[in-house]
């Protein structure tokens, strides 16, 4: 029995790439509708996918890099011209609220014109959509930049990955991470999901460590070109190392049941 669905709107590095979309998920679970990420070109994708304008429930940002926040502002228009009612809860680093809303100003998308309220929530603690208990971890995905340009360029260099709980399912979700051990967090107890990022970490030192997890199922995304470049290599490289462990390179537009 399905636990419910991951649709990979989209599965790219942060390259644009002429077969693959930037960071977009949309998982359809028991208990509620959440898109993570929203790479362009997600507004296409969605409707593509059938997702009506008052289906999704929220939406999370795991951080602010374009790949992965660059088509927001078109779904925003969107969900207006779409004249969507549901107020949408966006879930994202803090600093990201005010320059995000500044920008929608900015593309005269304002908030008199919606008849839905789009909530800014930071991102602190563990949170509820509908039945989905979201447990936010965060990662060193930023660290590196952190360390040269704070200075310069005070912020707080957030970045986070998901643990998504159902009454039927678990999931994890890496989003972008800066080493192995981010995952750790994430893999305390048996997962029947893992979507995981293959752009930031060496593929052999990752497929050992998933090797001894509990981990029902993984999806690995983000791919990066030097990784892409010989993809078979890189495959047989995970089934040799996953043993009997399921795992696919996901594709944009591809559905995986949980």
């Amino acid at each position: 029995m399905s636990k419910g669905t991951l649709q990979a709107l989209g599965t790219g590095d942060g390259w644009a790439g002429e077969d693959r979309g930037h960071s977009a998920f949309l998982y359809r679970l028991e208990g509620g509708t959440l898109l993570v990420d929203c790479g362009e070109p997600v507004s296409r994708r969605l409707r593509a996918a059938g997702v009506a304008p008052d289906e999704l429930d929220a939406i999370l940002l795991s951080h602010l890099h374009c790949d992965h926040v660059g088509g927001f502002f078109m779904l925003m228009q969107g969900f207006w011209l779409d004249k969507r009612t549901r107020d949408l809860p966006v879930h994202l680093p803090a600093e990201g609220a005010e320059p995000i809303r500044r920008m929608l100003d900015a593309s005269y998308i304002f908030e008199e014109l919606t008849e839905f309220e789009l909530q800014f929530r930071p991102i602190e603690g563990a949170f509820e959509t509908g039945q989905i208990k979201i447990t936010p971890h965060p990662t060193s995905h930023l660290d590196q930049l952190r360390e040269h340009f704070s200075a310069k360029y005070p912020a707080a260099f957030e970045a986070f990955s998901f643990v998504l709980e159902t009454p039927y399912a678990t999931i994890a979700h890496s989003a972008d991470i800066g080493a192995v051990e981010d995952l750790e967090p994430l893999l305390q107890k048996p997962v029947d999901l893992l979507l995981c990022e293959l752009a930031h970490v060496k593929p052999p030192e990752l497929f050992e460590y998933l090797a001894q997890k509990e981990i029902s199922q993984v999806a690995f995304t983000h791919i990066s070109r030097p990784y892409r470049e010989d993809l078979a290599a890189t495959q047989s490289a995970a089934t040799t190392a996953l043993g009997g462990m399921r795992h696919v390179f996901l594709s944009d537009g591809e559905v995986l049941e949980v």
